[in-house]
């Protein structure tokens, strides 16, 4: 299939249909650090069970749904709200500011290492509303993160570095979906945190 390989600096990553923006270091070392440890420590990590391809199968790394009281529902499971921490706060601020959009939950993800992983897939439901903008926050070790075209399959890979802000919005959900891939060599952890502004459609 058609692939762009990942580019070494920041900036637009998609040829088009969506735009998906990398800061690389939005958070500086010292406080990525510092955020990393108080994420592991204070978000009520959980592990979860899917429905994939018919079958109900454990999620394959551990997560918390983290907003001002919406619920959310993926791939068979509705997460109940957990209270933002200070750290999460901090962040969610400082990503609504740079996106300028209020974001409002939080999917926190949490990759104990490279087995740990997420399939293809599309933030696409319904609550995200229609052309969504999701600020991805990841922390930690490296991960590889890449996308692939609805219709022409095109593939492009993206490094996600300590203390980067990935920016997904207009047609990128819609057009192309996304995965992290599993890298069985990896044995550093990783936390990613999905900001997103959840419509309540009740």
């Amino acid at each position: 299939m058609p692939h762009q390989p990942s580019l070494p600096f920041g900036g637009e990553q998609l040829p088009g249909d969506g735009s998906a923006i990398l800061i690389p270091n939005f958070f500086a070392a010292d406080e990525a650090d510092e955020l990393f440890r108080e994420l592991l420590s204070g978000v009520p990590w959980e592990t979860q069970e899917l429905a994939m391809f018919g079958n109900i199968v454990p999620e394959p790394r551990q997560s918390a749904w983290i907003s001002d009281g919406v619920t959310y529902a993926y791939s068979g499971a509705t997460r109940t709200a957990h209270p933002w921490t200070p750290a999460l706060s901090h962040i969610r601020d400082k990503c609504s500011h740079q996106a300028n959009t209020r974001f409002n939950g939080v999917l926190a993800n949490y990759y104990k290492d490279g087995n740990n992983h997420l399939g293809w897939h599309a933030d696409d439901e319904m609550v995200n509303g229609p052309e969504p903008t999701i600020a991805s926050v990841s922390l930690g070790a490296e991960r590889r993160f890449d996308f692939r075209h609805n219709e022409t399959h095109q593939v492009v890979s993206v490094l996600l570095p300590h203390g980067s802000l990935l920016i997904m919005s207009g047609l990128s959900q819609s057009c192309w979906q996304h995965r992290i891939p599993r890298e069985t060599k990896l044995t550093l952890p990783r936390i990613n945190l999905t900001f997103r502004k959840v419509l309540n459609l009740s």
